[in-house]
């Protein structure tokens, strides 16, 4: 056996893999930063848009850039046909992340650029799965509801536009500026599970489709993605609760989790969340619905039990918040997770070319970590091998 110190798997918390310049993180200040700005400055004043071209080309951009980079997301938009009649084929209960990941592959193949790898055609590849992400999104939900999917509106902005493609119905201008908000609120988050996936997986050389179709199949597994679907699961039961606090406590004591609390690095609270809490509590004034008021309960009873704990770190997360806002804006609970790809796919691209591009001769740093081996061992040589009929 080696004589290296074994180390207890962690899953990487702590360990710098790489130099980035998209995000940052300060857990304990509660602090979110893109590119240099803080999430406050750009969920006040940018827009997703806005944020994306940020994200992707590490400048704000000018009146002209941004006007011409929203035309060419819009001009993006739509999606192959042969796509459409694939999906058309598919198990009408299939599960939207999985869709995701099957068609960003399938737009490759559509790829005009062929195999060629320069930064300013990964940007207008990137561009195109900003722009589809949406489309595919929308497309689903109605096919497997019996229904024709939805073209682009070349009038309506990002958000706008795919609750216009969901629901056939154009929304009002505050909840499409609401949407647009959380979008700008998931784009990055540094290096959580699945932008490390994407990264890892280009590190090797492979297409911008498949860092992203990585990306997709780390934040579909339960410990990423669907957080807020869970929470929203939590509310609908708890739907006519009439204790909501001694449903807490008997929750808590019982060694079950309260959704939508804590967080691996925000310990005095997500900066993200007060924005959608602000959106929830409009939400439920417009549309009457009480699930903001039901949110309130749960919070204020969770935290008080913490408090009482001595757990003062334990917070509500973006998940808790955004679940009830995406569920008021008429979001299908299963829709909740790709809702969160729209938005970070502008993240995961962003760092598969920061990746792709990082050095001076254009060649990605292959990710190769070590692994400590504590399997059988029997000598350098390894263990005698014996015939099946002499094994006991």
């Amino acid at each position: 056996m080696s004589s290296e110190v074994h180390v207890k798997n962690i899953g990487l918390r702590g360990v710098t893999v790489a130099d980035s310049a998209i995000s940052f993180i300060d857990g304990e200040k509660g602090v979110l930063i893109y590119r240099g700005y803080r999430i406050e400055d750009l969920a006040d004043n940018s827009s997703y848009m806005e944020t994306v071209y940020l994200l992707l080309h590490g400048t704000l951009p000018t009146i002209e850039q941004e006007q011409r980079f929203v035309e060419k997301v819009k001009a993006a938009r739509q999606v192959p046909d042969f796509v459409y009649q694939s999906m058309k084929q598919w198990p009408a209960d299939a599960e939207p992340m999985d869709i995701l990941q099957a068609v960003v592959p399938m737009l490759s193949m559509a790829d005009e650029y062929g195999d060629t790898f320069e930064r300013g055609i990964n940007i207008n590849r990137s561009i195109g799965l900003i722009a589809k992400l949406p489309t595919i999104t929308a497309a689903w939900h109605r096919i497997r509801n019996g229904l024709e999917p939805l073209p682009p509106d070349e009038s309506l902005d990002h958000a706008a536009n795919f609750l216009w493609m969901l629901q056939g119905k154009k929304p009002d201008a505050a909840t499409a500026r609401e949407l647009d908000i959380c979008l700008v609120l998931h784009a990055d988050h540094t290096f959580n599970a699945s932008t490390f996936a994407a990264r890892e997986v280009v590190s090797t050389r492979a297409s911008l489709y498949a860092g992203v179709a990585a990306g997709l199949g780390a934040l579909s597994g339960s410990l990423h993605g669907g957080a807020n679907t869970k929470v929203m699961k939590m509310l609908l039961d708890l739907e006519g609760e009439p204790d909501v606090e001694a449903w807490v406590k008997d929750r808590l004591a019982q060694g079950h989790k309260v959704m939508g609390f804590g967080h691996a690095i925000y310990k005095t609270g997500d900066p993200r969340a007060v924005y959608l809490k602000k959106m929830g509590q409009r939400l439920g004034e417009q549309t009457g619905q009480n699930w903001f008021t039901l949110s309130e309960q749960v919070e204020r009873a969770t935290l008080a039990e913490f408090a009482q704990k001595g757990k003062t770190t334990i917070l509500p997360n973006v998940d808790f918040m955004s679940a009830t806002v995406y569920y008021m804006m008429g979001i299908p609970l299963d829709l909740m997770t790709p809702v969160f790809a729209i938005s970070r796919v502008a993240g995961w691209c962003s760092h598969i070319i920061e990746e792709q591009f990082a050095d001076a001769q254009e060649k990605p740093a292959l990710y190769r970590p070590k692994a400590q081996y504590v399997g059988e061992y029997c000598g350098l040589m390894g263990c005698e091998y014996s015939p099946p009929e002499k094994r006991t």
